[in-house]
C-alpha cells in the first residue's frame, strides 16, 4: 500500500472507474480498488484534515487486497460474484458483527458510502464559483451521505475539520491535471463513471438486503 503515498493524478481515478465495469455491468473489484487508492491519494495530498477517514479507508482497501489474493478470491472478481458467495454461504454477518467482521460485502459497503460523499463533494467543486465555500460543499456532502452513519462525537470533529479546507482552487490544482479550469473539465467527464458504479453498487446491496450490514 506504499503507493497510497505518491501524488495524486485524477486521471489514474477515471481510468479506473471508466474500467469498473464490464458488458454486464459487473463491478469488477481490482478497477475499483485501484479507484479507491486514487481517491485515498487525494484525500491524502490534503494533509491531516483529512486522515482520520483515508486511514479507515486504506483499512478497507487492505481487507479486499486479501480477499482477492486470497484461495477463494476467484469468488471477489466482482461486486456481484462476491455478493453471491459470502451470502449464499453465511458469510455476511447480518445482525451484529460477530463470525464474519470483515465480511467482503460489509466492506465494500463503508467503501460504497463514502463514495457517495466523495461524488457528492466532487460534483460541488466542480459546479460552485471560484469563492464557493470548500467548508459548505465538504459539510453539505457529509450530511447527505456519511453523517447518518456516524456517531455525534464524530460528526462533530468532523464539522470542525472542515472548516479547515483549502480554497476550491487548491482542491482543484491537487487534482495535477492542469489548471483549475481543466480539473472542471476532467471532473466532468470522471464523476459521470463514479456515479453509474455506485448507482449499480446501491442496486445490488438494495436487493440483496445489505445496506445496514452492521
Amino acid at each position: 500500500m506504499g503507493d497510497l503515498e505518491s501524488d495524486f493524478n485524477l486521471k489514474v481515478v477515471l481510468v479506473s472507474f471508466k474500467q469498473c465495469l464490464n458488458e454486464k455491468e459487473e463491478v469488477l473489484l481490482d478497477h475499483y480498488l485501484a479507484g479507491w487508492r486514487g481517491l485515498v491519494r487525494f484525500l491524502n495530498s490534503l494533509g491531516a484534515i483529512f486522515s482520520f477517514i483515508s486511514k479507515d479507508l486504506v483499512t478497507k482497501v487492505q481487507i479486499l487486497e486479501r480477499l482477492r489474493s486470497s484461495p477463494q478470491r476467484e469468488h471477489y472478481l466482482s461486486l456481484q460474484s462476491m455478493m453471491a458467495y459470502e451470502v449464499g454461504h453465511q458469510l455476511v454477518d447480518l445482525q451484529r458483527r460477530s463470525r464474519h467482521p470483515d465480511s467482503g460485502c460489509r466492506t465494500v459497503l463503508r467503501l460504497h458510502r463514502a463514495l457517495r460523499w466523495l461524488q457528492l463533494f466532487l460534483e460541488g467543486l466542480r459546479t460552485s464559483p471560484e469563492d464557493a465555500s470548500t467548508a459548505a460543499l465538504c459539510t453539505d456532502s457529509y450530511n447527505a451521505s456519511l453523517a447518518a452513519y456516524h456517531p455525534w462525537v464524530i460528526r462533530r470533529a468532523v464539522s470542525m475539520a472542515f472548516c479547515t479546507l483549502p480554497t476550491r482552487k487548491a482542491f482543484l490544482e491537487a487534482m495535477n491535471v492542469g489548471s483549475a479550469e481543466q480539473a472542471v473539465e476532467m471532473l466532468g467527464e470522471a464523476l459521470p463513471f463514479i456515479e453509474h458504479v455506485y448507482s449499480i453498487s446501491q442496486q445490488l446491496y438494495t436487493e440483496h438486503a445489505l445496506l445496514d450490514l452492521p
